[in-house]
Formats: structure tokens, sequence, C-alpha cells
């Protein structure tokens, strides 16, 4: 017999993204695609400002955590719901289910947080560039970057401990790809409508907060661009276009998802799909296509790679 306040459900059911089997193998090319180009290109800027010293500086160090942590937050969701297309039983276990829960949570507060450090890094570089290299020294990043992953981390756990513990003794069919929170704890065997404010508040203020800073930070930093003389402000505005344009992009379906849920189910996946999906790959795409030092140190592989071949 098993005791009380034990699952009895071991495995989840997901519904996918559609009910039809053609759509969802006709699927199954793109969302491969797409996670290959986010992995290859996630990994390919992480790789690029590691072995590049023209990198080295606290812009680019930030900019490989950000693309890191993208890879692993599509990690999490896309090669399941890639495999699962072609399946009729789409199942996850009770605890892959909650590591789902975890990850998803762990790395995208992960990536609030170090968006709001790297609008600090536009900010100081922008607004004080006499006293950067002092304020954004190696030690500062790392500290900066470390706290990004406890907060990140802290937020996960808060939200595993209020639904780890639930009664799941019947329903176990979720309508998504993937385990989300607010999908989940509808399936538990009582009344969750307290907990779910309690959750949605959580997630809630972290984003709202990450969200208010961001807001700051690019209005003080745009206001001070705006001031100065057009021919020093041009890179300093194209970068900060880039940042500003990553945030709207995460933030977007996270605002929606979390904070104005619209209840509306085909909405809600397409945000999900959005979010765990399409931004992790626009995300270094953004950044490669309108860096200039990027491209060239793509342009510097490149020409490192056929020199290579040519003298071997």
């Amino acid at each position: 017999m098993e005791e009380t306040n034990q699952s009895v459900v071991s495995e989840f059911v997901f519904r996918g993204l559609c009910d039809s089997k053609e759509l969802q193998a006709f699927l199954m090319l793109p969302f491969s695609a797409l996670y290959l180009m986010t992995a290859a290109g996630n990994l390919l800027v992480v790789l690029l400002i590691i072995s590049d010293s023209h990198l080295h500086s606290p812009m680019y160090f930030l900019l490989a955590n950000l693309s890191f942590v993208d890879f692993c937050l599509s990690s999490v969701t896309t090669p399941k719901l890639t495999t699962d297309l072609l399946k009729d039983n789409k199942t996850i276990s009770f605890g892959g289910c909650m590591t789902q829960i975890l990850c998803v949570h762990f790395f995208g507060g992960g990536e609030m947080v170090l968006l709001v450090t790297m609008a600090y890094d536009r900010y100081v570089a922008i607004c004080k560039p006499l006293h950067y290299s002092s304020i954004m020294d190696k030690q500062k990043c790392l500290c900066l970057v470390l706290i990004s992953w406890i907060i990140g981390f802290v937020h996960a756990m808060s939200q595993l401990a209020m639904i780890l513990e639930l009664p799941f003794c019947g329903p176990r069919v979720i309508d998504s790809f993937f385990c989300d929170i607010p999908l989940v704890i509808k399936l538990a065997c009582m009344d969750t409508h307290t907990l779910g404010t309690l959750i949605n508040a959580d997630s809630g203020v972290l984003a709202t907060t990450c969200f208010i800073l961001l807001l700051i930070s690019y209005t003080y930093i745009l206001t001070t661009v705006h001031l100065h003389s057009k021919g020093g402000a041009s890179k300093a505005l194209s970068t900060c276009s880039s940042h500003i344009t990553v945030v709207v992009l995460f933030f977007g379906p996270c605002i929606f998802i979390y904070l104005w849920p619209l209840n509306i189910t085909w909405v809600d996946k397409f945000l999900a799909v959005f979010y765990t999906v399409v931004t992790p790959v626009l995300n270094p795409a953004i950044y490669t296509l309108r860096n200039k030092e990027i491209k060239n140190a793509i342009k510097r592989l490149v020409g490192q790679h056929m020199d290579s071949r040519v003298t071997f």
C-alpha cells in the first residue's frame, strides 16, 4: 500500500503541439533544424569568445555565458519535443517531469538576471567609460555571473519545492510538449488555486524586478547616448539595440505565460515554443549579425583554418 503524500502517478502524458499526425511529422524536420542551429550557433559563440583573445572583455564574457544558458535552456525541452513528434504515446516519467521544471526555471531565471548584468555592463561602458576597466574587472564579472546562477538555482528550487510533494493520484495528461508548472499543478488531487497564485507570484517577482531594472538601465543608457555626439554614440547604440532586441524576445513570452496568462491553449503553446525553441536560436544570430568584433573573430577563425589546410 502506498504511503500518504507519495505520488501514485509514475509518468505523465504530453498531448503535444497538435492532434494531426501528418502535421507532427512535417514539424519534425524544422524543429530538428532549429535545435541543431541553436546548438551550433550558441556553442560557436562560446568557443569564439574563449579562443579569440580580441574578445576577452567583460561584454563578451557575459555574452558567452548567455549563449551557454540559451543552449542549455533549449536542450531541456527541444530534443524531447522533436522525438515525441513521431510518437503516438508521448510520456515522461515523474522524475523526468520534475527535472524539466527544475532546469527550465534554473536556466530561465538565470538568464533573466544575466540580461540585467549585461545591461549593467553597457551602462558602465557608456555612462562611465573612464571608470569601466576598474568597475568591470575580471573578479566583478565572475561575481555577477555567479550571482545570476545562484539566483536561478534558488528560484528553481523554490518552484520545485512547492509542487514536489503534491498528491498526483489520477489525471496525468499535460496539454503541452513539456512540463510547465501551471499545467502540472492542475493535475494534483487537491485545490491548487492558492498554490498556483503563489507559484506565479514567485516567477512574477523575479521577472518583473529584472524587467523594471532593464527598462531603467536602457532608458538611462539611451538618454546618455542621445546627449552624446552621433559619431561617438553610434557603436554604443548599435550594441544596445542588440541587447534590447534580445530582452524583448525573452521577456515578451514570459510576461504572457506567467504575469498575464491568456488561458488560450494554442496561444500558450505558441509562446512556449517561442520561449524555449525559437528565442535561443535567435540570440546568437542577433549578436553575430550586428556585432563587428564577432564577425571579425569568425573571419579570423576561418582564415586560420584555411591557413592550416594550406600548410598541411
